[in-house]
C-alpha cells in the first residue's frame, strides 16, 4: 500500500485583523491622560499634606509661644476665689439675719384700724438672747409670758376697750410679730370726749425663726 500523510500542509498562521493606526493612537493617548491625570491628584493630595503640617507645626509654635503661669501666680489666684467665696458666704449669712423693716411695718400699717391712731412706735431687732428666750417660752407654754427687752412698742388712743381688743387680736396675726401683749388700757380725756390710752409691746420675729 502507498503511504498517505494526513497532515495538513504548514503554511502561513493566521492572525486577527489588523489593528488600525487611528485606535492605537487613541489608546495610548487615554492611557497617557489616564496616567496624568494620576499624577496631577497625587500632587494635590501631596500638596494638602504639605499645608496641613506646615499649618500644625504654625499651631503648635503658637501654643508653646503661650507663657505658662507661675506655680506663686496660681496660688494668689486660688486665694482671691476662696476669699470672694468666703465674703460671698458671709454676705448671705448677714442677709439672712436681716429684718425687712419694711415688710413689717407693712403689715402693721395693714393691720391697724381706722379707729386707732398711734402717738408713738418704736422697734428694734431682736437680740439672740430674746430670741432664745422667746422661742423656749413658746415651746414649753401655751400661755407665755413676756420677759427681757421687747423690741416692738406702739402706744395710742381709741374710743373704746373694745377697739383695743379688736387691735390686740389683728397684731397677733401678723407674721413678723410674736407674744403680742396689752401693758395697759385706762381711759383718758381729751377735750369733753372720753377716750381710752393704750400701750401694746410685742417681740419682733427673728429671721429664720419658726411660727
Amino acid at each position: 500500500m502507498r503511504a498517505v500523510n494526513l497532515l495538513p500542509k504548514d503554511g502561513p498562521r493566521r492572525t486577527g485583523p489588523p489593528v488600525p493606526p487611528a485606535v492605537a493612537g487613541t489608546v495610548i493617548g487615554g492611557l497617557v491622560l489616564v496616567s496624568l491625570m494620576i499624577s496631577v491628584l497625587l500632587l494635590s493630595a501631596h500638596g494638602k499634606v504639605k499645608s496641613r503640617q506646615l499649618e500644625l507645626a504654625q499651631k503648635q509654635a503658637e501654643l508653646a509661644a503661650i507663657p505658662v503661669p507661675a506655680q506663686s501666680r496660681l496660688q494668689q489666684q486660688d486665694a482671691l476665689v476662696a476669699d470672694k467665696a468666703a465674703r460671698v458666704t458671709a454676705l448671705n449669712s448677714a442677709l439672712s439675719k436681716r429684718i425687712a423693716w419694711d415688710r413689717v411695718l407693712r403689715e402693721f400699717a395693714l393691720v391697724l384700724p381706722d379707729d386707732v391712731w398711734l402717738q408713738s412706735l418704736s422697734a428694734q431687732a431682736p437680740s439672740l438672747a430674746t430670741a432664745t428666750a422667746a422661742s423656749t417660752t413658746s415651746s414649753t407654754s401655751s400661755s407665755p409670758t413676756l420677759g427681757g427687752q421687747l423690741g416692738f412698742a406702739i402706744e395710742g388712743y381709741t374710743y373704746s376697750h373694745d377697739a383695743v381688743a379688736r387691735l390686740l387680736t389683728r397684731l397677733a396675726v401678723v407674721p413678723d410679730l410674736q407674744q403680742v401683749q396689752l401693758v395697759s388700757s385706762e381711759q383718758a380725756e381729751l377735750g369733753n370726749r372720753t377716750i381710752i390710752h393704750f400701750k401694746i409691746l410685742a417681740n419682733v420675729r427673728a429671721p429664720g425663726a419658726s411660727s
